[in-house]
Order: C-alpha cells, then sequence, then structure tokens
C-alpha cells in the first residue's frame, strides 16, 4: 500500500484527535503536527511519539507530506489551506471552509488547477445514522433539526450559526436536492459577543421545508434531525447514532397501526471514517464526498441566514458577523 504521509496544523480541541487517528489509520503516517503554542505543540507531538513545530513552513520544508488537515481558526482558514495548497499538499479543511464565499472559491480554483483534493470538515455526513438515512430518504417534506448544548468559552471566533447550524445546513441541503427559494432567520447573543442561539426556515424550490434551532447555550445536550416523507417520519440521534423510522400501516380490517422501526447498522467513529475517506481519495485521486463545493454552497447559507439576523435585529449581529460576504 502507497504510504502517505499526514500533517495536522493545530492541534487544540478538535485537531489533536485528527493527529490521534491518523497514527491509527493503515497505509498513513502522522509526519509531524503544527500549533502556534508551543507548549501544545510539544505536548501534543511527545505524546504521539511525531516531531512537532510551531512554523508551518519548516513543517512542509522537514516533514514534506503528502497531506494535512487544517484544525485552525477559521479566520486563519484560507491562509493556511492557500499555503498547503501552493506547496502541492492535499488539505482537508474544518468546516466552515472559510469566512467569506470568495475565499471559497479561491480555493476550490487552486485546488481544481493543481488537481489536489481539498475536502471540507462537515463530520456529520460521516456520522453511521447520517449515512444510513442518506440511503433510504427520497422525499423530504418537512425536515427539523435541533442542536443545542451548554456554553463552552472554546469557540470564540464565530458564532453558533458558522460553529453548529453549518453542520445541519449542509445535511439539510445533501438530502434535498431542490434550490432554495426562501431563508429567514433570528438570532440573539447571550454569552459572548457573537449569535449564540439562532433560528433558520429554509424553503425549497420542490416544495420541501426545513427549520434548523441551534445555541450553545441550552441546559442539556441535544443532536437530532427529524425528516417528513409521504408515508413515514424518520428521526435520528447524532449523538448515539441511533435511526427510528414511524410509520402507519393499514391491516386487513382497515385500520391503521402505527408501526416503529429501529433499523440496525454498523456504527463507527465519525472522525476517522472521515479521515480513512480524506486518505483513499488522496491516494486514488477521487473527488471527496464534501469536497469544497459542498462547503462553499453550506457556508453561503450560513451567510444568508447571518444576513437575516442582521436585518431582523441590529444588536443581534453583535460584532457584525451577518456582513460576511
Amino acid at each position: 500500500m502507497d504510504l502517505k504521509r499526514l500533517g495536522v496544523i493545530g492541534v487544540g480541541h478538535l485537531g489533536q484527535h485528527h493527529a490521534r487517528v491518523y497514527t491509527e489509520l493503515l497505509g498513513t503516517q502522522l509526519v509531524g503536527v503544527v500549533d502556534q503554542n508551543e507548549s501544545r505543540a510539544a505536548a501534543i507531538g511527545d505524546n504521539l511519539g511525531v516531531p512537532w513545530f510551531t512554523d508551518m513552513d519548516e513543517f512542509i520544508a522537514r516533514a514534506r507530506p503528502d497531506a494535512v488537515s487544517v484544525v485552525v481558526p477559521t479566520s486563519l482558514h484560507f491562509e493556511i489551506a492557500k499555503k498547503a495548497l501552493s506547496n502541492g499538499i492535499h488539505v482537508l479543511i474544518e468546516k466552515p471552509v472559510t469566512t467569506t464565499v470568495s475565499e471559497a472559491e479561491s480555493l476550490l480554483r487552486m485546488a481544481a488547477d493543481s488537481d489536489l483534493v481539498l475536502q471540507v470538515g462537515h463530520i456529520e455526513r460521516f456520522n453511521s445514522a447520517v449515512q444510513y438515512i442518506s440511503k433510504i430518504v427520497h422525499e423530504p417534506l418537512f425536515l427539523q433539526s435541533r442542536r443545542l448544548g451548554p456554553f463552552s468559552p472554546r469557540i470564540s471566533d464565530v458564532g453558533v450559526v458558522l460553529d453548529l447550524m453549518i453542520h445541519d445546513i449542509d445535511i439539510i441541503l445533501s438530502l434535498v436536492r431542490s434550490e432554495i427559494t426562501a431563508i429567514s432567520a433570528a438570532g440573539r447573543c447571550i454569552r459572548s459577543d457573537h449569535e449564540d442561539i439562532a433560528s433558520a426556515q429554509i424553503s425549497f424550490e420542490n416544495g420541501s421545508m426545513a427549520h434548523i434551532l441551534v445555541s450553545r447555550v441550552s441546559e442539556r445536550r441535544l443532536r437530532q434531525l427529524e425528516i417528513m416523507e409521504p408515508e413515514r417520519y424518520v428521526t435520528i440521534d447524532y449523538e448515539t447514532q441511533d435511526v427510528s423510522i414511524n410509520r402507519c400501516v393499514r391491516q386487513n380490517n382497515s385500520s391503521l397501526v402505527e408501526v416503529i422501526e429501529h433499523p440496525v447498522f454498523p456504527k463507527s467513529e465519525p472522525l476517522k471514517l472521515e479521515l480513512q475517506h480524506f486518505v483513499t481519495c488522496v491516494r486514488e485521486g477521487k473527488q471527496p464526498l464534501v469536497g469544497i463545493t459542498d462547503g462553499k454552497r453550506a457556508l453561503e447559507v450560513a451567510v444568508s441566514v447571518l444576513k437575516q439576523i442582521h436585518l431582523n435585529d441590529e444588536s443581534a449581529a453583535c460584532r457584525g458577523e451577518a456582513g460576511v460576504s
């Protein structure tokens, strides 16, 4: 097997897990980790037994990676991904892909011109429950997503729309294959300088509707998606990776009986599936399941949501995130 040399740029809360998983995948060699925080870089590098760096240029020159995960604050995504691509390095960039749509378009052109893999880290697409329902859901009429959780100061550079809602936007866009006709949204700042709670309603050309509620100031965690189809109601729990299907069956006496099914399917760590997919795409020259075009489209919708929040309530826009273009 062609051994691929992998690196991780940014080894904070999520980046450390990228580094760990790369050491566990067959056919990969973690050749280094990079972080501006020297003590953090040293701690992760030493723990995994790999070289660590505080400078990306030095890492590229000495480690010679084939591909990297970019797991840094969103404001740094564009410049770091651009540098990696310009050095002929395949990139997995965490969501949201960039802070602006124009930056995403620039990366798209760079990757295409250089024939490089550019995958966006929408990890929920690799959730076993999402992969299961993506094969069985064909006519979604109404989708309702709720992604709630307690406040954490760890995410401080973006609001809840780019932090959490963008996951649900991406999944809904992958299930409803139709153009968007209208978006309405509202949001509020509660504990930070960005919106901490937001709600969005999306209408599609084919008649489908979606409602997304996200909050990072709730008392308990909830990660759930409900999908109504003509003859059944599908619910998935992102955290347990469980799926339930409710449908009505007409008996011989013409009475209706509600039937609840709980499909059984293999469950795996989403991050491991995501990174294995990335490495496979690099090795085989394939386009990723979630490419830059998907990331750009999800970002476009997220930006539209932020603009709606800004229009509805000037105070809710906080530091002007809704002006992202």
